[in-house]
């Protein structure tokens, strides 16, 4: 479920924290200027969430085509051994 939450800075600039929380899946927070843009990514985000299809990008930017090959070396190679011995 999305809460929306307005804010309002020292110099009197209004933000909207858009925080959604959906049992079992992490909390996913953003700030917007607009209201309306508040709305549209909660509503969004939900519908991605429950569906399987949101990611965050900060998560993702954290791993590498590197970390991604050691993974798959440690994982795929070692339980298919017999396949590649052969060459």
């Amino acid at each position: 479920m999305a809460q929306i939450r307005e804010r309002q800075s020292k110099t009197g600039k209004k933000s909207y924290l858009v925080r959604i929380r959906i049992k079992g899946f992490d909390e996913t927070t953003a700030t917007f200027s607009r209201l309306t843009d508040a709305k549209r990514w909660a509503q969004e985000t939900e519908v991605e969430i429950r569906s399987g299809r949101y990611f965050k990008t900060a998560e993702a930017s954290r791993h590498t085509l590197n970390d991604a090959i050691e993974r798959f070396s440690d994982q795929m190679l070692i339980h298919n051994n017999k396949t590649f011995t052969n060459y």
